[in-house]
């Protein structure tokens, strides 16, 4: 079996530019830059608002319009909404700045610290050869594609969505090409290795991360945002064990769900893969034993995840007596002050040969764009709360919508998330869509948590599109993922995934009694 090789670059004429998806950017780009200074100059100019609600709705139409288009990165985009929301009066210097300095912005850093070992330590490759060099795996491209998914899936609750889709692409690449010369041999009319066992396998990948990192509420970059934005318009975090009673369930059944979509759409030209299962072992058995830095990261994110998780499961079983000793001493177990600390002990624990399990410079190269991007969204929640402009979009929404009832309004949410995460980032969709959502709930007098979940879950849940999420974009720039069958494959995922996320939110979250208390 061949070694994991880079895919094939897509290619293109001089006439074509880079293929119609990259003029559809440049064409969006350009909207975006013309279109900025009116929508900002026609919220500024409203007669009917509070000057402070004025400034605001302007920054939002720049932050959500740049964000949709891409003009310039997302975080840069993040970076000058803020400052204009000091510079336009909206708020002080401190009352702007200050969400930099919330417990959400420190989850994500230590979240980050602890991926950023794992991949320095080559412990999320080991976890994912070793699951697919398990007996009856690797000689089958059915089982071959849904182990990819599963591993994916499950490296997502651990990294970042993009992180795993990076380090399994290589991987899927070597078993693509093999697959490949094979189909080749039994089809004379296949040309090359864009067969749809490559479309299904690169495809599981993307949607086997994206599905994994919507279980906790930290394992996405757009799960914190859309939390913290609730936590900054209601002051009521969403549990840990709350949001794993809804997402769990979720997970399990869209991971199902998912994978039937890809087989029915893409059904492989042969199913088996020889010497695959081999291959698989041999890439396992050559990392050799677990070394001693792999060792410290696996105990310290184990300790990380007893921390995070006991103190919610021991209030919800009803063991910790308020007023008590354990009760002060959970209280400050805060999410991102244990991760933060935990994640700090690996600069201390040697790895052997005179190094620390992490370093500075390798800390130093996690995604601080994401981390700004979070800090500007809990931002753009706190001061839509604080100057109104939540309630007056919330009431005139749902006046125009005619929505009345939580169902209806989380059938809106899913919808709406998920049409914004198709043409852009799932971070920005949640961003947009759970500061629009709240404040339509308490307007119609329903409890905000429920449709915030749902819009949640709903950004979280493009599939149809390169742009729609990191995981699509890095398996489509691999080659092996036509465009026509990513849309086709999409859209009847998207189809079925709304009525899971109605069910899980709706359906579980009503029954546990998610509500603000």
């Amino acid at each position: 079996m061949s070694a994991p090789t880079a895919g094939p670059a897509v290619t293109t004429t001089e006439g074509d530019a880079e293929g119609p998806e990259n003029r559809f950017d440049r064409v969006r780009s350009r909207v975006g830059a013309w279109a900025v200074v009116p929508i900002m100059l026609a919220a500024l100019l409203l007669p009917d608002l509070p000057v402070e609600q004025r400034g605001m709705l302007a920054v939002l139409g720049f932050v959500v319009l740049l964000w949709i288009c891409e003009t310039i990165p997302i975080a840069a985009t993040a970076l000058i909404g803020i400052a204009l929301l000091v510079l336009l009066g909206v708020g002080t210097p401190a009352e702007v700045f200050g969400a930099f300095g919330s417990p959400t912005v420190f989850l994500v850093i230590g979240a980050f610290l602890l991926a950023r070992a794992m991949t320095v330590h080559g412990l999320d490759r080991r976890f994912a050869l070793r699951v697919l060099s398990l007996p009856g795996i690797g000689n089958s491209t059915y089982r071959t594609a849904l182990a990819f998914g599963v591993v994916a899936m499950l490296l997502a609750t651990l990294v970042s969505a993009s992180a795993t889709a990076a380090m399994l692409l290589p991987i899927g690449v070597g078993v693509v090409r093999t697959v490949g010369d094979l189909i080749q041999e039994q089809n004379p009319q296949v040309r090359d290795h864009r067969t749809r066992f490559s479309c299904m396998l690169m495809l599981a990948i993307a949607y086997g991360a994206g599905v994994g990192s919507v279980l906790t509420p930290i394992t996405g970059i757009a799960n914190v945002i859309g939390r913290g934005a609730v936590e900054e318009m209601t002051g009521y975090q969403i549990p840990l064990f709350d949001w794993l009673t809804m997402s769990a369930p979720y997970v399990l059944v869209l991971g199902v769900v998912m994978f039937t979509t890809l087989v029915l759409l893409n059904r492989p030209e042969t199913r088996r893969i020889p010497g695959g299962q081999e291959h698989f072992r041999a890439a396992h058995g050559a990392l050799g034993a677990m070394s001693r830095g792999e060792r410290n990261v696996l105990w310290i994110f184990l300790v990380t995840v007893v921390l995070w998780v006991v103190p919610s499961l021991l209030d919800t079983v009803g063991l910790v007596t308020p007023d008590t000793l354990l009760a002060t001493v959970l209280d400050r177990f805060n999410e991102g002050a244990v991760v933060v600390a935990t994640a700090g002990l690996l600069f201390f624990l040697p790895a052997g040969a005179g190094e620390r399990t992490l370093t500075w410079p390798d800390a130093s190269r996690i995604d601080w764009g994401t981390v700004v991007l979070v800090g500007v969204g809990l931002t753009i929640g706190r001061m839509m709360s604080r100057t109104g402009l939540a309630d007056t979009v919330g009431a005139a929404v749902a006046s125009v919508t005619g929505v009345d009832s939580l169902l209806l309004l989380c059938l809106v949410a899913v919808v709406l998330g998920m049409a914004i995460s198709e043409t852009t980032s799932n971070t920005a969709s949640v961003g947009i869509v759970v500061p629009i959502v709240v404040p339509i709930a308490v307007a119609i007098g329903v409890d905000p948590l429920i449709p915030a979940m749902a819009a949640i879950f709903g950004g979280n849940a493009g599939a149809m599109l390169p742009v729609s999420t990191p995981p699509n974009a890095i398996v489509y720039g691999s080659g092996y993922v036509p465009m026509i069958r990513m849309i086709r494959t999409g859209v009847v995922a998207d189809l079925a995934t709304i009525p899971l996320i109605l069910l899980a939110t709706v359906g579980i979250g009503s029954m546990i009694g998610l509500a603000l208390p």
